[in-house]
């Protein structure tokens, strides 16, 4: 028999199906395998709160002097002497500059000069005057001479009152040799060096004084909330304690108290600029520093409060992870208002007492049973039981 021959033989149907049937049990003979269930998530979950807190408003501003005295000469003249340094405090009436006082000094000694001469003249006109007023009555000279006698004491006269009021205003320009401040206050960098031609017409600012305590700072309040604040207080600003914070987040150590409203309201952005005072004691606080101003407007009642870490973000709306009663998870559409520091204030879409998902949001979703634990204050976030920052609303600038 040829090897093909004997190879197809071996190989016949009946063998073929011994080998299929083998296979099949083989098969059949494995266990059937079985997929686990998933583990429960664990969650950390904590109570919604509800509490009265303190609602704060708060607005950009910027520091301005309480009082502001530009500094300029009167006269002109040039620049002699600087007799202050730039950023020292200075006095009411200390010098701080001082002109030229040549020029001025010789129009002073001409001005009395004019005036002696002047004077010599009336008191010759009076004195003529003396002697012809007896002539009068005895018809010894003609009333005209006499009336003209009367003109020349009166002319004479008037020139000494002129020639008085030149050498009055001589005075006071030689005094505006020596430039004075008007107020206390710090002074500023000068705007004029030794030498420079100073006066009307030239370099007229020399420097600016401001008194800094109190330092007034300027805010824009918009229309609704200033309507709103003279309402409550019967058509008066009411006395709301103001808090300043200065760049990098320092609180100032002293309230302030509004000072006063602009006229009218800007237009262009519906706001009132509007002025409070706060102590600055060492001059700390300069003219023109970027400062925010915080007060507390109203209390919102029985907020509902928790965490923000609790809430999700999605398409613009928010949403809360409730569980049950039965561990099982509620997704939940909520109404964010105000933060809290780490809280967030919900207006709608959650009860008191209800637990929401603090810590695990990840893990569920609507219809999943989860084991829980209560949320730790320590993991990152504000205690939901411990005492709360107030509620902050940023004013319309």
């Amino acid at each position: 028999m040829a090897r093909k021959d004997w190879i197809g033989s071996f190989w016949g149907p009946g063998l073929l199906i011994i080998v299929s049937g083998v296979m099949l049990l083989t098969t059949g003979c494995k266990k059937p395998q079985t997929q686990e269930a998933p583990p429960v998530p664990l969650v950390e979950v904590g109570p919604v709160l509800v509490k009265d807190v303190p609602i704060y408003s708060e607005w950009t501003a910027s520091t301005d002097g309480f009082v502001n005295a530009t500094i300029r000469a009167q006269v002109q003249g040039y620049l002699v002497e600087q007799d202050y340094k730039e950023g020292d405090f200075v006095l009411k009436g200390q010098v701080l500059f001082k002109i030229d006082p040549r020029f001025l000094q010789a129009a002073l000694e001409q001005a009395r000069g004019q005036f002696t001469e002047q004077r010599a003249r009336w008191e010759n006109a009076r004195a003529n005057l003396e002697r012809i007023r007896p002539l009068v009555a005895q018809k010894a000279i003609s009333l005209k001479d006499f009336d003209d006698a009367v003109a020349s004491e009166r002319a004479t006269l008037a020139a000494v009152v002129a020639a008085q009021a030149v050498v009055d205003k001589a005075l006071v320009d030689l005094e505006f040799t020596r430039i004075i401040s008007p107020i206390d206050g710090i002074a500023g960098i000068a705007r004029a060096q030794l030498g420079n031609l100073v006066g009307p017409g030239s370099i007229e600012e020399l420097t600016t004084v401001s008194t800094v305590d109190p330092i007034k700072v300027y805010f824009p309040m918009s229309e609704q909330e200033y309507l709103k604040y003279m309402a409550n207080g019967n058509g008066k600003a009411q006395k709301i304690p103001l808090e300043l914070i200065l760049a990098a987040g320092i609180v100032h150590p002293y309230q302030g108290k509004l000072a006063f409203a602009d006229r009218q309201v800007d237009i262009r952005t519906g706001t009132i600029k509007v002025a409070a005072l706060f102590k600055n004691p060492g001059n700390v606080i300069r003219p023109g520093q970027f400062a925010r101003i915080r007060a507390r407007t109203s209390v919102k009642k029985r907020a509902l409060l928790i965490p923000q870490r609790a809430v999700m973000e999605l398409q613009g709306k928010y949403q809360a992870a409730v569980v049950g009663s039965d561990n099982k998870i509620s997704i939940r559409q909520v109404k964010a208002a105000e933060r809290i520091g780490n809280l967030w204030v919900i207006e709608e879409g959650l009860k008191s007492g209800e637990q929401v998902v603090t810590e695990g949001l990840q893990k569920v979703k609507d219809g999943t049973i989860v084991v829980t634990k209560p949320f730790r204050p320590d993991s990152g976030v504000a205690s939901m039981t411990g005492p709360q920052p107030a509620i902050q609303k940023t004013g319309k600038k």
